[in-house]
């Protein structure tokens, strides 16, 4: 027997697989988060998974998980108490930051707080040039002085960020030796080691994120696997990191700053996934669980990625969050999911970014929750069932959702319930357009080109609707939607991105010193490699970030899968050409061009995850309707009767006309009314969208307000 298990702890759920790898099934569970300690939540679902299907911790082979634990500890700040240490002179560095407005008209434009306070930032006299000569020598009195004035302060944490020490790291690494006889069990973070690369203020921040959340992750991981120990588990505990590759726990608990969009990053895979699977490599990629949305784009079959994560953004602005040199799958992540709670401020309707999350939850839910959510609308509304939410493991309380709905959103806008609960429904769907909008059209690309991938337990319930709404001609819920990012997790490889700064001018090429970079850096990557344990083919793609000269941001050029890529300065420069062409429209010929940092990405190819295909055959699609019930359609004038699918007796082949909802455990797709939905071979619900029979949303709102104003008129 061989078995794999991937789990993804979320704000609400925490989502489970275990795949057969002899046979190619997948079995699937789910469980509410257990906020306070989610080891007691990942422990439960799992061995409760694991006894439904007769096996136990010992057949596994494989644990991948993805977690939110670094991206809350960083939003609601409850990370560990951390000091900086840095140049003298540089000690405001996180406070300044750049000089980008993220609001350019507004005067009273907010920034996030840096995760360090100013009082816990301490500077030692020491200088290194930009080629990493030794200006000023590290003054070791000074240095131990403030060490001491640390550990007094009780901090279990410590960022060392000294300037141009991705050039030489020699202070930092005594500093480091200085500051761990001094402070007991300290956690340090060296900027050298964390984030070898030029820009002050993202180094920085890097280095003080990463050492903020050090302690944190490294608890957290620390236990999990030694109750994945303790209960048989003999094999390491893999973690899913920002860039879509996974790492092993131990490496994982040295660089947690890698971990902040783990289980988005996870979903995006999967996702890609499914688009080759109904050969459609261009995807919009949209995941909605209960706290969040995340929507990403996928191109010719891989995720877009960026080489700067931003996190704790204001408003959703760009620019206004913490930039971080982390590699991650290029996403936004919003507050709208199932959890979003809605309130009225100003006289307006608001949905999220506040979550009721799994404790209290939802009003429906019963557990002390007050109110209305996302999910009390979709209640409301019809588009879920009351006795089969989670396969009817969890009754929802229909009355609590009305009166919460009415008490908080009806009364101050004078709606009746069902009003009030479209009105949700709409801002939140609005809400997520926008965001789809920032990755789609914000990176220039049109969304009526993408097929629209919905997943996440509270994605197929809104996903028809913001289809329409980007123009998209097709819609895909794939089978076990709800569990889409542990899908992830089983399909994931061992990646790692290492980067190293060494500004050249292509005209004063250097071969000798940009091989010993990729050779360090290729060493490093097989360590890395060998590390997880993971049996494949190792494959490298060498690049450099590259700029005419005298600008002030660069393009991330692929020079090839080897190292000899490096050492021709004549074809690296036409590569450049050829991608700025591509991204600007035009590129000047005759102007000098640099590299900046060199970047080495290192992955272990692994056999592809097998999926089962359904056979028409052993289903009747005649027994699959499971009943009807009144859903609320306003293009088709109100709530009419709908019929009602069992996802789990559609094979194949099947189709079905909307209005319908589809419900399987874990997860309701909504199909609208004039909508063409089709089963495929592996069981994925395919849409395609009507806008012929029927208007979008915002068409349909906009043609109502207009037969009102006619109707006055008269």
């Amino acid at each position: 027997m061989s078995y794999r298990a991937g789990f993804d702890v979320g704000g609400t759920f925490t989502d489970f697989v275990v795949y057969d790898d002899a046979t190619g099934k997948s079995h699937i569970g789910k469980t509410m988060t257990t906020p306070d300690d989610p080891t007691r939540g990942v422990m439960t679902g799992l061995r409760q998974l694991l006894e439904r299907l007769g096996i136990s911790f010992a057949d596994l082979t494989q644990a991948l998980h993805a977690t939110t634990l670094a991206t809350n500890a960083i939003l609601e700040r409850s990370g560990s108490q951390t000091a900086l240490v840095t140049t003298k002179g540089f000690r405001d560095v996180l406070q300044i930051g750049r000089q980008r407005r993220n609001d350019l008209y507004n005067i009273f434009v907010d920034r996030v707080a840096p995760i360090i306070d100013r009082e816990l930032i301490w500077e030692v006299a020491e200088r290194i040039n930009a080629s990493g000569d030794i200006v000023t020598p590290l003054d070791e009195n000074e240095a131990r002085r403030v060490a001491e004035e640390i550990a007094a302060r009780g901090v279990r944490s410590v960022a060392v960020c000294f300037l141009h020490a991705y050039q030489n790291s020699k202070h930092e690494e005594m500093m480091k030796d200085v500051l761990a006889d001094a402070v007991g069990g300290a956690f340090v973070s060296i900027s050298s080691q964390i984030s070898p690369r030029y820009r002050e203020y993202e180094r920085a921040n890097t280095t003080s994120v990463n050492a903020y959340l050090m302690p944190t992750i490294h608890e957290y991981l620390g236990k999990l696997e030694g109750l994945l120990s303790q209960a048989g588990y003999g094999g390491d505990l893999y973690i899913m990191q920002s860039n879509g590759g996974i790492m092993t726990a131990k490496e994982a608990a040295k660089f947690p700053v890698r971990l902040i969009e783990s289980g988005p990053a996870a979903g995006a895979l999967m996702a890609a996934r499914y688009g080759a699977m109904v050969s459609q490599p261009n995807v919009i990629a949209f995941d909605m669980g209960g706290t969040t949305a995340k929507v990403t784009l996928i191109d010719d079959g891989d995720p877009l990625v960026t080489d700067q994560l931003e996190v704790d953004r204001v408003n959703a602005r760009e620019g206004s969050g913490l930039v971080l040199n982390a590699p991650s799958v290029d996403l936004v992540e919003i507050g709208a999911g199932g959890g979003s709670i809605a309130q009225v401020a100003d006289g307006t309707l608001k949905v999220g970014p506040q979550s009721a999350s799994s404790v209290p939850g939802p009003a429906c839910y019963g557990r002390g929750g007050t109110r209305p959510t996302v999910t009390d609308a979709n209640l409301v509304l019809g588009y879920l069932d009351a006795n089969y939410f989670l396969g009817g493991e969890m009754p929802l309380d229909s009355e609590a959702a009305r009166s919460a709905i009415a008490e908080h959103v009806g009364k101050p806008l004078d709606l009746d319930v069902t009003e009030a609960a479209w009105g949700i429904y709409e801002v939140v769907t609005q809400n997520m357009a926008l965001a789809t909008q920032v990755v789609s059209v914000g990176r220039g690309k049109d969304p009526r080109d993408y097929t629209f991938i919905s997943f996440g337990g509270a994605g197929p319930l809104h996903g028809a609707r913001l289809a329409r709404l980007l123009g998209c001609n097709t819609f895909l819920s794939p089978a076990g939607a709800g569990a889409t990012s542990a899908f992830g997790l089983i399909m994931s490889e061992p990646l790692f991105n290492l980067s190293q700064t060494r500004v050249m001018r292509l005209a004063k090429f250097e071969p000798q010193i940009v091989s010993a970079l990729f050779q360090k850096m290729e060493d490093d990557a097989r360590a890395l490699l060998l590390g997880t344990k993971v049996a494949g083919n190792w494959q490298f793609a060498y690049r450099a970030d590259m700029k005419f000269v005298g600008q002030g941001h660069e393009l991330n050029v692929l020079l090839g899968s080897e190292a000899k890529a490096a050492q021709n300065p004549d074809e690296m420069r036409q590569s450049f050409l050829s991608l700025y062409r591509e991204t600007y429209g035009h590129a000047p010929d005759n102007l000098p061009v640099e590299v900046t940092s060199w970047r080495l990405s290192a992955r272990c190819r692994v056999p592809a995850m097998r999926f089962e295909r359904c056979d028409a055959k052993a289903y009747d699609v005649h027994k699959a309707k499971r009943t009807t019930r009144p859903a609320y359609f306003p293009e088709a004038g109100g709530f009419i009767d709908t019929p009602v699918y069992d996802r789990y007796r559609l094979g194949a082949g099947h189709t079905i006309m909307g209005p319908a909802i589809i419900e399987e455990r874990e997860s309701t797709v909504v199909v609208l009314p004039g909508d063409h939905a089709t089963i495929d071979e592996f069981g994925n619900l395919n849409v395609e969208l009507s806008y012929d029979e029927t208007k979008s949303l915002s068409a349909a709102k906009r043609d109502h307000k207009v037969e009102q104003r006619e109707a006055q008129l008269v």
